[in-house]
């Protein structure tokens, strides 16, 4: 809930208003785990909101964390026994973490282990919340940016994505500037554009991965449902909404989309608008045969995206020794 769905619930049930508010900072601001953990509430209201309401807590089934650059990865348990995964990542410029918007995904791209096994449900905006404040508390340090990359299709969960926003970026709350949160989407043109005009600041990566319909096909079952021209047009929308620049995901899979042919290709599609281009090296999944690009083929496939006049960055690998892409985690406990 929200603080002013916080104070209707409060008098609803015969409680001053400021409850809601020592609540909310307990929630949003303490990261209480448990209601009787908020000691300035009487006795009787901490009992009448545990026999009442779900505090929701995520509870870590594994932490792993990278013996090359301190990445830690997470398998939380969700209040209902599924699992989802989170990862944190330390920068010089401060801590992001990559959070889960869904139990597993049914948008089925080729490269993905999260997509394996389909999709379960969505989660909560408490549940995308609290990866966050769990790793805030295991880690004991502030989170600045954080980034919904993780399992699930987040606009394939729109409203309770834009909850979790508000939440996220309240000034009541973390208050995790808009700016610094970035959500990833396949290509879901709809929800694209509901999201341009939903007045936000955050900013939009699109997984491109292939700069030609044919070729993306191949690679993402969503490019059957919308071209290249429509993701591209709400992209251009999204920007003239928003102020905001677009980000580009390519993850470069040797042999099917690193060639000279197809840096040409992605610098036509892309080189009209205000972006950015983040090269990834693909993470292996054992259940699929891709093989990542060597270092010279992103090397020069970056070179002649720059020759173009693009905005472009090789993502630094980070957590590949400790199932770092999204979904292997939790598909090895599930088969555990």
């Amino acid at each position: 809930m929200d603080l002013e769905e916080l104070k209707e619930v409060m008098e609803a049930a015969g409680e001053k208003s400021f409850r809601a508010k020592q609540i909310y900072e307990w929630m949003h601001g303490k990261l209480a785990r448990d209601f009787d953990e908020m000691t300035n509430l009487s006795k009787a209201l901490r009992e009448k909101c545990r026999e009442t309401y779900l505090l929701t807590v995520l509870k870590p089934v594994k932490v792993q964390e990278s013996s090359l650059d301190g990445t830690k990865k997470f398998l939380f348990e969700l209040p209902d026994g599924n699992t989802v995964e989170s990862v944190w990542l330390k920068y010089k410029h401060g801590n992001s973490v990559c959070i889960s918007s869904q139990v597993g995904c049914r948008m089925g791209c080729r490269f993905c282990a999260s997509a394996i096994d389909g999709l379960v449900r969505p989660l909560t905006p408490s549940e995308m919340l609290e990866q966050i404040y769990a790793i805030t508390l295991l880690t004991g340090e502030r989170v600045s940016n954080v980034v919904v990359m993780g399992m699930g299709e987040p606009l394939d969960n729109y409203n309770n994505l834009i909850k979790f926003i508000k939440l996220l970026t309240d000034e009541n709350g973390l208050h995790i500037s808009q700016r610094n949160v970035t959500v990833s989407t396949c290509g879901l043109v709809p929800q694209m554009e509901k999201l341009a005009d939903e007045g936000l600041q955050i900013t939009l990566a699109l997984s491109l991965h292939a700069a030609n319909d044919e070729k993306r096909r191949q690679l993402m079952p969503v490019a059957k449902k919308y071209t290249l021209e429509e993701v591209i047009d709400a992209c251009a929308y999204y920007f003239e909404k928003t102020g905001r620049r677009i980000t580009f995901e390519y993850s470069l899979i040797s042999g099917k989309n690193d060639g000279e042919k197809d840096a040409k290709e992605l610098a036509r599609l892309v080189g009209h608008l205000n972006c950015h281009v983040n090269l990834i090296p693909v993470n292996p999944v054992k259940e699929r045969d891709f093989v990542s690009s060597s270092s010279e083929k992103v090397l020069a496939f970056k070179n002649k995206l720059e020759k173009y006049g693009i905005n472009v960055t090789i993502r630094r690998e980070m957590g590949r020794d400790i199932d770092g892409a999204c979904g292997q985690l939790r598909r090895r406990q599930l088969h555990r």
